[in-house]
Parts: structure tokens; sequence; C-alpha cells
């Protein structure tokens, strides 16, 4: 039986073949490679803390120096490979609410594609809004991250509700009661996966109908 015979059985994934030396301009190749390469291993392992730079070099096929050439750390690329996700959050919400009207029902839609896809993707979530700050880059803006991530059309579908008189008081406040509430339940499925949760949408629609209830009130 050969070496590779063997690592296969034990499910050991052999490293790329060593890179040459890149030629000028091929840089942003290279970084697109080694967040390819880490977003692979942190879907494989299911586990940031088994993402290490060196596998991602290994991975690669470079040397773990030439990564510190595109990310100053591992926090800055694991946040880089999560970004990516948050930028499909956007996709994501776009596709939910396309064609619904009313904006009750679009911030409801809004909910569901958000817990949908932080289940879908929980490490990314967890790194990006489970971590202390001290585990995220330095020059991170989260209320950029924010505007960039489809909070866009939770605000817009808030500032309509309060406008068509179907929902009372602040649309940034409705905002943010409504991000709390459903990261809420993602956090703590993510955090707690083996508690007996109940059909997590039919949670998330009793507690937004319970929210949407208290809003419609004028007395």
């Amino acid at each position: 039986m050969t070496t590779t015979d063997t690592d296969a059985q034990l499910g050991v994934v052999a490293p790329a073949p060593r890179r040459t030396r890149a030629r000028r301009g091929q840089g942003e190749l290279l970084r697109a490679d080694i967040l390819a390469a880490a977003e692979r291993l942190l879907i494989e392992t299911g586990d940031e803390a088994a993402v290490s730079i060196r596998a991602v070099a290994k991975a690669v096929g470079v040397t773990p120096p030439s990564i510190y050439l595109h990310f100053a750390d591992k926090t800055e690329l694991m946040f880089s490979v999560c970004q990516v996700h948050w930028t499909r959050l956007d996709e994501h919400l776009t596709a939910a609410t396309a064609g619904v009207e009313d904006p009750v029902d679009r911030l409801r839609a809004c909910g569901r594609a958000y817990l949908e896809f932080g289940l879908a993707n929980p490490e990314h979530y967890r790194i990006l809004f489970m971590n202390k700050p001290t585990e995220l880059p330095n020059d991170v803006d989260m209320g950029e991250l924010m505007d960039s991530g489809g909070f866009g059309h939770v605000s817009q579908a808030a500032a309509e509700a309060v406008a068509q008189g179907k929902l009372v008081g602040d649309p940034a406040l409705i905002v943010y009661q409504a991000w709390s509430m459903v990261h809420g339940i993602v956090s703590l499925r993510i955090a707690h996966h083996d508690m007996p949760w109940p059909d997590l949408h039919v949670l998330l629609d009793h507690c937004m109908l319970s929210m949407f209830r208290g809003l419609a009130s004028k007395g």
C-alpha cells in the first residue's frame, strides 16, 4: 500500500504543490487562493481554532510568511473570509423580499432569511457576531459592515411600516429590536445546538408576531 493510499484512508488532505514565486500582478490571485483555502478549511473543520496559518499555507502551497504578506494575522484572515458571506447575506435578503409589497411582511421575510443564513453558516456567524471585540481586526467598522450586509432592506421596511401607520415607533429602534430578537435565536442555537429546540421558524414567527402586535398598538 502506498503512502498516498494510507493518507486517503486516514482522511489526510494532501498539501497543494509548492508554488513558484508569483510574478508581478499575481498578488491578488494569491490572496484569493488564500481566502478560498481558509474558507474550505473552516467549512471542513467547522472550527475556527482548527484553521491555522500553517494549515492554510499548506493547502495553498506556499510558506506561512507568504500569508502575512496579505493578512496581518489569522484574525484578519478569518474576518476577511466571513465578510464574503456577509455580502452574500445581502443577496439572500434581496431574494427573500423580492415582490413582497407589505413592509411588515418584508420585515418578517428578512427575519426568516437572516435566521436561515445564520444557521447555514454557523462558524462564520460566530466569528462576525459572537466573538469578543479583541478577536476582531482593530480597524473593523461594524457600522460599515451593517450597511453592506443587507440591513438596508430591514431599515427601509421598518421606515415604510411606520410611515404607513402599520407600526408605531422609531424605525431605527424597530430595526435593532428585530435584529436583537433574531440574533438571540441564531446565537443560542449555534452555542447550544443540543438543546430540545422547537421548530425555529415557528419560534421566530411567534416572536415576530408578538413584536408586531406590540408595535401596532397605539394605546
